[in-house]
Order: structure tokens, then sequence, then C-alpha cells
């Protein structure tokens, strides 16, 4: 197993990503989340020990987790090659910034679940822009080869202009001829986790309260947008 950053062109990788010292507090952080350790203190002890910045403790949280977890979640991976015929709610706001990041070289994590997380942190801040457009295309493009039967793109409406961007999800279902409704709901949360079909998303929680979830971000970063680069942080033996 591998814990990977993507996206992260030489040039603008800072010191500590170089340094060995991230690699081994990657293994230090899976070594106490293995015994039990709660989440928050075993990164703050690991990012102390290391002396870690900010982003290379966000780093760490996003991409690296105890085997049970990692395990549990890879169980519940759907294949988005199999959606024909499938209901899907998509995280929409999850989504397409993990794939806009892959777009525009922002930094994305491949954690120990599987699964692509983008580790930028905009999602507050998001606002739609021509990659957004793009991002969406990818999407429309891969529902159109898979074909669910009915895609809800859920939306946090207290992002700004969420409102705008359900409306023009919509227009564009619509234009490819795909069946499906988008809504910008205060807590699209609480429909993705009591969702009966297939979800799409990266959010460790609703994983964690779903039972098939596929990686549609991941898949189409894997698929079309071919990461400039890839950083390995390796798993001993004894941590896989």
């Amino acid at each position: 197993m591998h814990f990977v950053v993507l996206n992260i062109p030489s040039s603008k990788i800072k010191a500590p990503l170089k340094d060995q010292d991230l690699q081994e507090a990657a293994r230090d952080f899976r070594y106490l989340l293995n015994r039990g350790y709660p989440r928050k203190r075993a990164l703050e002890l690991v990012g102390n020990r290391y002396q870690l910045s900010l982003d290379d403790r966000h780093l760490l949280h996003r991409g690296v987790f105890s085997k049970p977890d990692s395990t549990s979640r890879r169980h519940k991976v759907f294949p988005v090659k199999n959606l024909r015929n499938k209901n899907l709610a998509i995280d929409g706001h999850n989504v397409l910034i993990t794939i806009e990041a892959g777009l525009t070289a922002r930094p994305l994590v491949l954690a120990d679940d599987g699964f692509i997380r983008d580790i930028s942190g905009v999602s507050g801040n998001f606002k739609r822009t021509s990659v957004t457009d793009v991002a969406l295309r990818l999407i429309l493009d891969v529902l159109k080869k898979t074909k669910p039967r009915h895609t809800l793109f859920l939306l946090d409406a207290p992002i700004s202009h969420s409102g705008q961007l359900a409306e023009e999800i919509r227009r564009q279902l619509q234009r490819w001829s795909l069946p499906g409704d988008a809504l910008a709901i205060k807590v699209p949360e609480e429909l993705l986790i009591g969702f009966s079909g297939i979800i799409s998303t990266s959010d460790t929680v609703i994983i964690d309260r779903s039972s098939k979830v596929a990686d549609l971000a991941g898949f189409i970063i894997r698929r079309k947008v071919k990461p400039a680069s890839m950083l390995r942080w390796k798993r001993s033996p004894s941590q896989a």
C-alpha cells in the first residue's frame, strides 16, 4: 500500500514534502490509529514530534487512516462502470472541487482507504469558474456512458451561489438527456447518508455511514486528468 500525494509540481514542493520526516510521520500516525488512539490527539502528537506545518498535518489528516477504517471503506466501494440503472446521489461540491483540484494541479491525496481527496481546503470559499464547467462536463460525460437510472446532485446551500449552480446543473442534465436533478440544501449530508442508492463522495463521515460509495472524482482524475506527478510514502510490511 502507498500513501500518495498527487499534483505537486516539483518546483512547488515545499521542503517538508521532500523530507523523510513526513514519511515517518505518516507511519507513526497510522501506528497510533491502529492502536486506538483518538485521531485528533494522535495527529497532535505526531505533528508536534516532527514539527509539521499546518498544511502537512492537514495532508496526514486527509490521507492516513487506521487499517480497520481503510478496509471498511474499501469494501463499500462501488465501481463507477457498474452504475447502469442505479440511482446515484452526488455530493456536488465535494466531487466538483476534487476534480477541479486535479485540473488545476492543486494538491490531491490518494489516501489509505483508496479515495482521492483534495487537500487545499477551499470548500468554504468555493466559487464557480470556467474550470467548474469543465469538471461538470467530465462528470456528465461519465454519466452519459454509465447510464444511471437517476442522478441527484446535492449542493451545500451555505456556499455562495449554490442555487445558481444547481440551476445550471439541471440545465446541463436536460441538455445531455440525463435523468436527474440538482438541489442546493442546507445540510446535504442528511440526504446523502439516508440515500438508498449509490453515493458519490470522499467525505469520510458520509462513507462510514453508507453502504455503497462510488469515487466518481477519483475515477475521473485517474482516467481523464492524469495528475502531473506523484510522491509516494511507503508503508512498512508491519503496517500494511
